[in-house]
């Protein structure tokens, strides 16, 4: 890949075209029923919906975000009537105005994982949180990673039939929820047993550092009112912390699994860049893995920066091989 240097002029100009977006305004909701005044875990429920046998759905009151974040949880067709306890997958969303936490849902992951004995948590993570928590916010807070991983797993692990172990649990993720599973399965070693990257980026510093770069200015744009999540100048601690090239030990014993574009559409130039950085990226992660003899699945598959159903079928078998067994 040609070395790809980012201008002022090009990321204020992707930025701005999101930044526009937002002011059209984005979402909806979904149904609810009466609110739980009990907080635990750090959340207090202010709105459910568990009406539907499979995809039941919260929102939280939090110090860890300024708003009230949501969840869906979609469950396995027997879980009402099994008795038994089931693993755990936490899929992330990717980054964006059409992205959010009933993102999979309009992907059809209900038929996805029909017949799977496996719980799927779907997290809010804002439109461009980066599942972390920022350096700097204008805007409240918006401390994702705390939200997903000091509340909301516990919460999930005392609410639901789970394995609340490593070998319980496994998470993935698209785009940015790709770097988010990649990111929170190295910092949490032992939380993590499988990993799933789909056309996420796995190389925060390569070329000028252009993932970090889109990271703040997305951020800033989007959440933050103008702060950003690794700081301006970077805080270098922090993208090493959460850079999967460099703590590629941390994957040693998981199961990875990993999934890029091979031809993003050359016209896009969001597409070209976006998959183009996170081919380039997941293959300078793949050969660190492999220097380090670390076992990993990677696909190069036709096609650009989308979610890829056929991949994640793939990727759920092997998902399911690897955690415990309902």
């Amino acid at each position: 890949m040609r070395d790809f240097r980012p201008t002022r002029r090009t990321l204020f100009k992707a930025v701005g075209g999101v930044t526009a977006a937002v002011a059209l305004g984005a979402g909806g909701t979904v149904a609810s029923a009466a609110a739980s005044p009990v907080a635990r875990h750090g959340l207090t429920v202010v709105e459910r919906g568990e009406d539907d046998p499979r995809m039941w759905y919260y929102r939280f009151a939090t110090d860890a975000i300024g708003w009230n974040p949501a969840v869906n949880v979609l469950l396995p067709e027997d879980y009402h009537t099994s008795g038994r306890t089931y693993p755990v997958l936490y899929l992330l969303h990717g980054g964006g105005l059409d992205q959010d936490f009933i993102s999979f849902d309009r992907e059809g992951i209900r038929e996805l994982t029909r017949g799977k004995p496996i719980i799927v948590v779907m997290p809010d993570g804002g439109h461009a949180g980066w599942y972390s928590n920022p350096v700097s916010s204008l805007t409240g807070p918006r401390n994702w990673e705390d939200f997903h991983i000091h509340q909301l797993l516990p919460w999930i692990d005392a609410h639901f039939r789970t394995y609340a172990e490593y070998d319980g649990r496994g998470v993935a993720g698209f785009s940015m929820g790709g770097f988010g599973a990649l990111k929170y399965a190295a910092k949490y070693f032992g939380h993590f047993a499988s990993v799933s990257s789909h056309s996420g980026p796995a190389s925060l510093r390569r070329d000028a550092g252009l993932v970090v770069h889109w990271a703040n200015l997305s951020s800033g744009a989007l959440d933050l009112a103008g702060g950003t999540v690794y700081g301006v100048p970077w805080d270098e601690a922090r993208v090493s912390a959460d850079n999967p090239v460099e703590r590629v030990e941390s994957y040693r014993g998981k199961r990875v699994f990993l999934v890029a574009g091979s031809s993003p559409d050359p016209v896009n130039w969001f597409d070209t860049v976006n998959e183009g950085q996170v081919l380039a990226g997941q293959r300078e992660f793949r050969a660190v893995l492999d220097g380090a003899g670390i076992p990993h699945e990677a696909h190069e598959a036709p096609g650009g920066h989308f979610f890829r159903h056929d991949m994640f079928t793939r990727d759920l078998e092997g998902i399911l091989a690897r955690l415990r067994r309902a």
